[in-house]
């Protein structure tokens, strides 16, 4: 069976959680805490970073842009109007842009520094980076989430989902990193109704509850993280 490297709380692989999950595509997971930087992961990934795939052959593919492309073509193309990636080229580039926003425009200003300060300084030794959460990161991120909220509200006060009339790509991306700030309760959802209408229905989803069960030692998540009425 196929395998993906992941960590709970990291925002791509839980995008391609999702995907997987969407598809039908199974596989087993592995967590890896990337700040060990294990001789076995490295040697599949000398990036050090999540998530990796690797197929029932033994072969690695690196980053959740390549993994989704990846399942686009074995396995989306074969879902019809279930199909994560629209089949009209410009669709398609509107898509990729809103995947590329969350996964990596907010993950640099909200989420990455948001999860290093908060969990994974707890499990790193200081050798590591580990200790005390640096305040005027944290400062800075959750200053950040108001653009990125802001512009989420638009999307889907605008939008029948964020990029058109159907779930795509760009839903499971942006679930994801929002999944994760809510489970560190970085949101005040009574300040963005239609950001929490639009990830109330992703949550409602089958393919999200395995998000939901996720667990960190030693960060409990908010009363509300598993509730889909919230």
């Amino acid at each position: 069976m196929p395998v993906l490297y992941h960590h709970p709380m990291s925002t791509a692989s839980r995008f391609v959680r999702l995907i997987f999950s969407e598809y039908g595509v199974p596989s087993e997971m592995i967590e890896e805490q990337i700040w060990e930087k294990r001789k076995d992961f490295m040697a599949l990934n000398p990036a050090g970073t999540l998530p990796v795939y690797v197929d029932d052959n033994m072969r690695a593919l690196c980053g959740a842009t390549i993994i989704s492309e990846f399942l686009d073509e074995t396995s989306g193309v074969l879902k019809r109007d279930r199909r994560l990636l629209a089949e009209d080229p410009f669709q398609r580039g509107e898509i990729r842009r809103l995947t590329e926003w969350f996964l990596f425009k907010m993950e640099q200003d909200v989420t990455r520094p948001l999860v290093r300060e908060r969990v994974y300084k707890l499990h790193m030794t200081p050798e590591q980076g580990g200790g005390a959460p640096d305040s005027k990161v944290l400062r800075t991120s959750r200053g950040n989430i108001k653009q990125h909220l802001r512009y989420l509200s638009w999307l889907a006060g605008s939008r029948t989902w964020l990029a058109g009339e159907r779930l795509t790509y760009a839903d499971l991306a942006a679930a994801a990193a929002i999944s994760v700030l809510d489970y560190l309760g970085e949101i005040e959802w009574s300040d963005v109704p239609q950001v929490k209408e639009w990830y109330q229905r992703i949550k409602s989803r089958p393919g999200f509850r395995p998000l939901l069960n996720d667990r960190v030692r030693s960060v409990t998540p908010v009363s509300h993280y598993a509730d889909l009425d919230f």
